[in-house]
This record gives C-alpha cells, sequence and structure tokens, in this order.
C-alpha cells in the first residue's frame, strides 16, 4: 500500500493517502529561535514568578517562550525580584526599554493545588493593565502559563491567542507509529494511540474532545473516531475499497471523505454517527484531501481532472466544482483560515515541495517557505499562524510561521519522522 511513503508522494499519484510519520522526543522549547523579519515586536519583559519552585513547570519561562513564538513579542531583561503584589519601580523597567511588564506568583495550596497569579502593566503608563488568579492542579501547571500567556496576548493585540489550545501529530519509531496530542508549543506530548500499521492524516473535531483519522490495523485504510479523553474508538468508515482523508463539517455533525468503494476515489459525506452516507462528486478522477470553509457552505479539495492535482472548490452539498489554485502543475493539501479569507496548501516547485498561502478574495498567491521539503499546513483557530511538517539540517520539524512568512518558529524537532500537525480548536 502507500502508507510507506509521504503524502505529497501518493499524491503524485493521487492515492490520496498521505504521509508515514515518525516519533522522538522534542528538543525543549522554552528557547524559542525566531527567524525572518516580521513587523515590530513589542518589547515585554516576565519576570520569574515568585516562588515558582513550588510548580513543576517553569511558569515565566513558558510564557515568555508562548508569546515570543507569536512573533509579534520580543522578551527584554527582567531579572530582579518582583511579584504581583509588588510596586514596579517605572524608570527602572523603562530604561530596560520594556513597554509591558508582567509579575506573578505560585502558592501551594492546602489541597495541593496550586493558586498562580499575575499581573500585566503598562511600564510608560505606570498601570496595571490586567490581573488574574487560577488555581490548578499541579498537572496542570503547563496549561495555566498558557492561559497567562493567552491573557496577555488578548489584551495587548485585542484577539484571542492560542497557546492553550492543542496539537495533533503522528509520529514513526522504528515500525511503530503514534497518534500524538500536545500542547500548541509541541511540549506535554501525550500518545493517543499506538499501532505497527500506519496512522495517517489526523483530524480534530470542533468540539476539541474527538479526533477523526485514518488506520491500517485491519491491514486496510479505514477511519477511526477516538475520544481524545477517554480513549474510546469506533469506526466511522470500512467500506469495500479505500476509506481516507476525514475532513469535520464546521458544526461537528458530518464529515467528508474520500472512497473508492464505487471504483476510483471520490468525495462523500457521512453523518458522524456513520449513517446518511451520499456521494458528492461524481468524474473519473481522484478527488480528495476535503476541507469545509469555516461557514460550511463549500468543500475544498484536491482532484487531477485537469491532468494534474490542483485545489478546487464546490457547495457543500456536492454541485459543480471550480478550480482554485492556477500557479504551477501541483498543488496540494489544502487548509482554509478560520475567517475564511486565505488558502494554504503545498506547491511543488522545481521539484521541491513549498508551503504557499493564498488570498481568497483576488486569487493572488506566494510561496511563503523556502525549504524543500514542506507537508500538511493547518491554520492556528485564530488564523494567524500556520503549522507544518517540514525537514531542516537534516531534522524533522514541525514549525509554525505568520502567513507572510516572514516569522519562523520551530515547535517540535526530532531525529525521525513527524508529519501531519493538525492544530485543534478553541476549546481548553
Amino acid at each position: 500500500m502507500l502508507a510507506s511513503v509521504s503524502r505529497r508522494r501518493s499524491l503524485a499519484a493521487l492515492a490520496a493517502l498521505g504521509s508515514t510519520l515518525g516519533v522522538g522526543p522534542a528538543l525543549a522549547q522554552l528557547r524559542v529561535d525566531v527567524t525572518g523579519v516580521g513587523g515590530t515586536r513589542r518589547p515585554i519583559a516576565i519576570v520569574d514568578f515568585r516562588d515558582e519552585s513550588k510548580s513543576p513547570q517553569p511558569i515565566a519561562a513558558i510564557v515568555r517562550a508562548d508569546l515570543e513564538r507569536s512573533g509579534l513579542f520580543r522578551s527584554v531583561d527582567a531579572s530582579g525580584a518582583l511579584s504581583e503584589t509588588s510596586s514596579p519601580v517605572w524608570p527602572d523597567w523603562r530604561a530596560r526599554q520594556a513597554e509591558t511588564l508582567v509579575a506573578g506568583s505560585v502558592t501551594r495550596l492546602a489541597d495541593g493545588r496550586l493558586d498562580v497569579r499575575f499581573k500585566l502593566w503598562d511600564v510608560y503608563k505606570g498601570a496595571e493593565l490586567i490581573g488574574q488568579a487560577q488555581a490548578v492542579h499541579p498537572d496542570d501547571a503547563r496549561l495555566a502559563a498558557h492561559r497567562i500567556a493567552d491573557a496577555i496576548y488578548e489584551k495587548l493585540m485585542e484577539e484571542r491567542g492560542v497557546f492553550a489550545t492543542r496539537m495533533a501529530y503522528v509520529t514513526k519509531a522504528g515500525s511503530r507509529y503514534s497518534l500524538v496530542v500536545a500542547d500548541a508549543d509541541g511540549e506535554g506530548a501525550k500518545v493517543a494511540l499506538t499501532s505497527p500499521e500506519p496512522i495517517i492524516s489526523p483530524a480534530w473535531a470542533p468540539n476539541g474532545r474527538e479526533l477523526a483519522y485514518v488506520s491500517f490495523e485491519s491491514r486496510k485504510a479505514t477511519v477511526r473516531i477516538q475520544d481524545v479523553l477517554t480513549g474510546q474508538r469506533r469506526v466511522l468508515a470500512d467500506f469495500r475499497g479505500t476509506n481516507s482523508a476525514p475532513a469535520w463539517s464546521p458544526d461537528g455533525q458530518q464529515l467528508a471523505l474520500s472512497l473508492s468503494r464505487e471504483g476510483g476515489t471520490q468525495l462523500f459525506v457521512i453523518n458522524r454517527d456513520g449513517s446518511g452516507l451520499r456521494r458528492l462528486t461524481q468524474t473519473g478522477a481522484i478527488d480528495t484531501e476535503a476541507c469545509y470553509s469555516p461557514d460550511g457552505s463549500k468543500i475544498y479539495f484536491v482532484s487531477d481532472r485537469g491532468g494534474g492535482p490542483q485545489v478546487y472548490r464546490m457547495p457543500a452539498s456536492g454541485g459543480a466544482a471550480e478550480r482554485v489554485t492556477f500557479s504551477g502543475s501541483y498543488n496540494i493539501s489544502p487548509a482554509v483560515s478560520p475567517d475564511g479569507r486565505t488558502l494554504t496548501y503545498i506547491s511543488r516547485i522545481n521539484g521541491a515541495f513549498r508551503l504557499s498561502v493564498m488570498d481568497l478574495s483576488t486569487g493572488q498567491s506566494q510561496q511563503i517557505s523556502e525549504s524543500t521539503d514542506d507537508e500538511s499546513p493547518a491554520f492556528a483557530p485564530n488564523g494567524k499562524l500556520i503549522v507544518y511538517a517540514t525537514r531542516a539540517g537534516g531534522k524533522e520539524v514541525l514549525m509554525t510561521t505568520t502567513l507572510d512568512g516572514k516569522i519562523k518558529t520551530p515547535l517540535l524537532v526530532t531525529l525521525v519522522e513527524v508529519r501531519e500537525p493538525t492544530w485543534g480548536p478553541f476549546t481548553r
């Protein structure tokens, strides 16, 4: 089967079954390597939290890394003792060229939980902007730090942060495949499923509790749904032939699939309980890799009906399709931004597989990576970042980038295969 080759190579033949993926330890991401030059990054000082040693996680360092990873902030010297109950000496912080200042504390409560508090100040105004407290189990200390970063981001940028969201991706170590769920920074990884057979095409449900994916454990490609919290799994599609490329509708009630049950590979839609299977495309081409528009009215997909793989768009109920990508002869793996304005996809350019984006209102596209082995782009739920898999320096990397490609940050760096990241929704 095509389980031994990557998504882009399987799609070169448009067999629609995706990539082999890898497993391995990540390099710690408390030091963020931001590459590229974007707009002005806002200088922020984040002081180590008082009594942070009571937490199993370095709260301040996680907050710093989250904000730097967004490409919108840069950390400045934050040495010194300070907490949320302190009165900062504003001239000192202005001398460090900090625009904003964060300080906090960690206290262990009698029931074993951690009381994590912080304040954000405007250094030039000498004014408090926000203050919050949360009591969490020690196992959730990392989540608490991500929530703090989200609160800071939202206050300063006036839009939701994505640091407390999750990602899923597939890894492969030797002959073992794993479906992994991790924080949005690639850390805190937990294995949701392991198998000696390939696992491909994970897709988050809008409820943030479930993942749909393709499993080969029954020696054929079947689509399964798994509850991430309980581990409970069920088979959604096990029809004759190949069952692949699940994509959730925005309301979570249906999934689009690629099935070869009637000959060739065509798009179908099925209810989340496995009922109501209905064929969407009626061509002699291979149609695959569906994704819904945010309002659920359209489906974007890949088809070779024009002679080579290109991205097309049609009503979600089926009907006439229109071609979307025209630059180059090979464009695959579409994903639409949460606001419906931008399409990201993978283009083959002179033999290199590179990340591209398109303004859907104008049809203008641009290549935003210079690497040669990009795969599987997915948008953050706020639409400000794209995560994708690539290779850099001989290592497997999950990379995030801004939509203009100017700021790139590695999340997960391993020596083995890692593929098909998918960014979860706002749920935590």
